[in-house]
């Protein structure tokens, strides 16, 4: 299975280009049929996690991935499964 990944840790505060890089990182596991998309909000106070969730929860985004996985073990830590 293929993977990338997308840690935000650098742009945590920088709500644009959260947006900028999660859309990139979107594209890029599709034109490349990428399986996954591991993204890393970090631990912090789960304010990133939740913009993240919502971006993916976008209608235009939504359609374009299969499912969202949470990582059970690391909190700071979600999947989202492309089927190609």
């Amino acid at each position: 299975m293929s993977k990338h990944k997308l840690d935000l840790h650098d742009i945590f505060n920088k709500g644009d280009q959260i947006d900028r890089a999660m859309r990139e990182a979107m594209d890029f596991c599709i034109d490349r049929r990428i399986d996954m998309l591991e993204i890393v909000p970090g631990k912090g106070s789960g304010q990133l996690k939740k913009k993240v969730l919502r971006f993916l929860q976008l209608p235009e985004v939504k359609k374009t991935y299969h499912r969202i996985d949470k990582d059970r073990d690391n909190f700071g830590r979600l999947f989202v499964r492309f089927k190609h």
